[in-house]
């Protein structure tokens, strides 16, 4: 069996219970986990939180077993990037926290085909070579605030973006 790897609090805490990632809460009237109902390998990587486990709420309990199971699940890769995220919302302002949960509570409004797309989308840009993303960026800066909500509204459409910015070429392109 593989060591699980032990965290801080602070991040057992956050990370595991999903709050930022979506773990889904409690139904109504569930009951909670007792300590003793825990895995071994749960009980590990939450043990900063075996003194006042019986204090949390039911529906926290259900939120951070889940979230300690997906952190036994994940690879030591997976488990670094984890904790490469953290640390950004670590260093990110109480005011930049609460746009990230807004922007999120509206994507879980989505419908599932959609969450889907915006995945899918948000994979094929974090694949870019960085000097690409750095181009879409900057391209996206330059274009007025009208020819930003037409690309918006493509996006959220699925239709094709590249007849909503035209105008913004680069000087010496054909089509």
């Amino acid at each position: 069996m593989k060591p699980v790897r032990i965290l801080s609090p602070f991040f057992m805490l956050f990370f595991l219970a999903g709050i930022f990632f979506g773990a889904c809460p409690a139904r109504a009237g569930e009951t909670g986990v007792a300590w003793r109902d825990l895995s071994p390998r749960e009980q590990r990587v939450l043990h900063r939180l075996e003194d006042r486990w019986d204090q949390l709420p039911a529906d926290r309990q259900v939120r951070l077993r889940k979230g300690a199971r997906r952190w036994i699940s994940m690879s030591p890769g997976e488990r670094a990037e984890a904790r490469k995220r953290f640390r950004k919302w670590k260093n990110m302002t109480p005011g930049q926290r609460r746009r990230i949960r807004a922007r999120y509570r509206q994507f879980r409004k989505l419908p599932p085909e959609e969450q889907e797309r915006l995945r899918r989308a948000f994979k094929w840009y974090r694949n870019l070579p960085p000097e690409r993303k750095k181009q879409i960026r900057e391209r996206w800066k330059r274009l007025s605030p009208e020819k930003k909500r037409i690309v918006r509204e493509r996006i959220r459409r699925g239709g094709p973006l590249r007849r909503s910015i035209k105008g913004n070429r680069r000087p010496g392109r054909r089509r």
